[in-house]
């Protein structure tokens, strides 16, 4: 059976690459560095076996595996040790001084606030006593501006700011987002906010290098002339990568129909950008006869499509998913071009080789887990698919041809959106069941009319008339706005889900790939680890009790909510990732003993019939019989001689912790256990690494 798929092999490279990746994300100590040299003698012996003895199945299927998964694992350590350490930044008031990289423009947190301005600044040097002297931060600081500040800012500029600094937060509760990893590979030292008016101290660049924002600002106003707020939000989104005048309520209505990657500029937008592109290079090319009896009109369009694209990623801000897509879109513009088909399962794998060596962090991210899931069920789908696609063409006239297309539209959302679901359930808790009928009339609406007209209106904006083809587009985004809002309004729109372990998520996207890359029909035993990895979020037993890594809050599981402590709100970002994960909606404290699972009285609350004690600050002194653990977040938890107990300095160690009751007794799960050791998961109390002077010779 193996050598009747012998030409399928080579497909599994990437997917080698992408487990060994894994298992480097899952160790909790850093490899040394004898273990990355044995995984690379591994793939050379590997290697060399397959060159040995290249038509020998063993030695293509066991040697091309090995070497996958030890290039795959020292590609992980080889991108995680290039990166610099993250600073130790001071936790009060400093004076920043930074050169601008990138300014965007954040939602308003109410419809009668502005928009604030978010900046990120490079060369940054910290102005205090402690720091002075001291060499630039070697990562990007994001500071969010007042949303009074009427500076105009634009890259290039070197500004002072008086801020407050934060750096990367902690996962919320062990096993949670790992913010601080994605900061690690992002080349971000953290964030804060602005206290003051932000001063210029250089405008830095020359006018020349600031056009492509000064673009989008112009972009953005004319949009906004032409458009009212809500269908302007879209038109950013789409043309300048900014959704920023999106009122908040619209959002949630697109996230709530499983649309909201139509306001993320990614492949969708940009393959549909390439292919107007190309039609319209294929359409004037096709008015020239010599041009259409001499020259290469498909592949000189493909190439038009793929400056287009080029463009469009600049235009947008060059954003990961987008850049993502258009390294993809060079391949298949390269396939055109060499005569090769476009879209094809060896493309597929050779672009999701180059991406996991070159940016093996992203793997463990959402949108490339959802880029690569996607692309490979329609890849795979289409291609079982085109036999009778074909035949519905070629024995029916032009209501079948309509048909054909009805069909590839519905077979695209439901195979990308089918595969993707459970990785959505994994980062976001969320489940949208209409996603495919809102998909089925948006995504074309997106491709035939609202995008199209956009990239019109951009065209006539020199000739000031883009009123003519804003109008229109702001008719298409009207439609897709009513259909969102409809859909968000149906019956379990948006269903919460607890969170999806990574095993769970990594059986799923194995189980995938084994359905999608075998031809024989061996392929549907993927749907068992698929079937299991639904089913698990429901089975496995949630923990009884969260405390944050700052000890600021507490979360208790009481039935069908999960009641916070000392009170709802006290850390938002928190809260989000607990009820996020939990699926359960948030509640306060009992007043006093009644059927609740937690019963508080004088500050102090007690779980599990007394066996776990809560010891909120200022509360009396416990009475310790009885308890089998003591919580006082506030560090007054020395009170219970022989009790385990979580108090400050445990969580000053080993940040976040969870508590399971079990008959047995209470069991502990801390953050610092599950992360380990490794270059990304900052000190204690979460520091970072000091700012060292240079060397008198620097």
């Amino acid at each position: 059976m193996l050598l009747a798929e012998r030409s399928r092999l080579a497909l599994w490279l990437p997917v080698g690459l992408g487990i060994g990746i894994t298992i480097y994300f899952a160790l909790t100590r850093e490899p040394g560095g004898t273990t990355i040299l044995s995984l690379l003698v591994v793939a050379g012996g590997a290697v060399a076996w397959i060159a040995r003895a290249p038509h020998v199945l063993a030695a293509r299927a066991i040697g091309g595996g090995m070497a996958a998964l030890a290039l795959g694992g020292v590609a992980a350590w080889t991108a995680t040790h290039r990166q610099p350490p993250l600073p130790d930044l001071p936790h009060r008031a400093t004076m920043v001084v930074g050169r601008i990289t990138a300014v965007s423009v954040l939602p308003p947190r109410d419809a009668a606030a502005g928009g604030a301005l978010q900046v990120d600044l490079a060369d940054v040097r910290l102005e205090d006593p402690v720091d002075d002297g001291m060499p630039p931060l070697r990562r990007i600081l994001r500071l969010r501006l007042r949303p009074d500040d009427p500076v105009r800012l634009s890259p290039g500029m070197v500004v002072r700011v008086r801020a407050m600094l934060r750096p990367p937060m902690p996962p919320a509760w062990p096993g949670g987002p790992d913010r601080q990893r994605r900061a690690w590979f992002d080349g971000m030292a953290g964030g804060g906010y602005a206290l003051a008016m932000v001063q210029r101290v250089d405008e830095g660049l020359p006018a020349a290098h600031r056009t492509m924002e000064s673009l989008r600002e112009t972009i953005l106003a004319r949009i906004l002339r032409v458009l009212p707020p809500d269908r302007a939000g879209v038109a950013a989104a789409v043309l300048t990568g900014s959704a920023a005048p999106m009122p908040q309520a619209d959002r949630d209505a697109f996230a709530d129909a499983g649309l909201a990657h139509l306001l993320a500029v990614a492949g969708l937008h940009l393959g549909i950008v390439m292919g107007v592109a190309m039609a319209a290079a294929r359409l004037l090319l096709a008015c020239s006869e010599h041009a259409s009896l001499f020259w290469p009109c498909r592949q000189v369009a493909a190439l038009a499509g793929l400056a287009a694209g080029a463009a469009y990623v600049v235009l947008t801000g060059q954003h990961l998913p987008a850049l993502r897509g258009l390294a993809m879109a060079t391949l298949v513009v390269l396939a055109i071009v060499t005569g090769r088909r476009a879209l094809s399962m060896r493309g597929l794998a050779v672009g999701a080789g180059l991406l996991l060596l070159t940016g093996p962090g992203d793997l463990m991210e959402t949108p490339l887990q959802m880029s690569l899931a996607a692309v490979m069920a329609l890849a795979a789908g289409f291609e079982a698919a085109r036999p009778p696609l074909r035949r519905l063409v070629q024995d029916g006239g032009w209501w079948r041809r309509i048909g054909v297309h009805v069909a590839h539209l519905a077979l695209a959302s439901l195979m990308a959106g089918g595969a993707t679901v459970p990785v959505v359930m994994a980062h976001f808790g969320t489940l949208q069941p209409w996603f495919l009928l809102a998909n089925l009339l948006a995504v074309p609406l997106m491709a035939m009319w609202i995008l199209p007209a956009g990239l019109l209106a951009i065209g006539l904006m020199p000739l000031g008339l883009e009123a003519a083809a804003l109008v229109p587009m702001g008719w298409g985004i009207g439609v897709v706005l009513d259909l969102a809002r409809a859909v968000s309004g149906w019956p379990a729109a948006r269903i919460m889900v607890p969170a999806m372990p990574g095993w769970a998520l990594a059986a799923w996207l194995l189980g995938l790939c084994w359905m999608c890359l075998w031809t024989r029909r061996w392929r549907w035993a993927g749907m068992v680890p698929m079937a299991v990895a639904l089913l698990v979020p429901f089975l496995v037993t949630p923990p009884d009790l969260l405390v944050a890594a700052d000890g600021r809050v507490m979360g208790v599981r009481d039935g069908g909510m999960l009641r916070v402590v000392p009170r709802p709100g006290a850390d938002r970002v928190v809260e989000a990732d607990w009820r996020q994960a939990l699926a359960l909606p948030l509640a306060a404290l009992p007043a006093g003993d009644d059927d609740s699972r937690i019963a508080c009285r004088d500050g102090l609350c007690r779980l599990a019939g007394g066996r776990v004690l809560l010891r909120l600050p200022g509360a009396a002194t416990p009475d310790c019989a009885g308890i089998a653990l003591l919580v006082a977040p506030g560090g007054e938890g020395t009170n219970c001689p022989g009790v385990a107990t979580i108090d400050g300095l445990t969580l000053w160690q080993s940040g976040a912790q969870t508590v399971y009751l079990r008959p047995d007794g209470p069991r502990v799960v801390t953050d610092r256990a599950v992360r380990g050791a490794r270059p990304w998961v900052m000190g204690p109390g979460q520091h970072g690494m000091p700012t060292l002077p240079l060397a008198a010779a620097e």
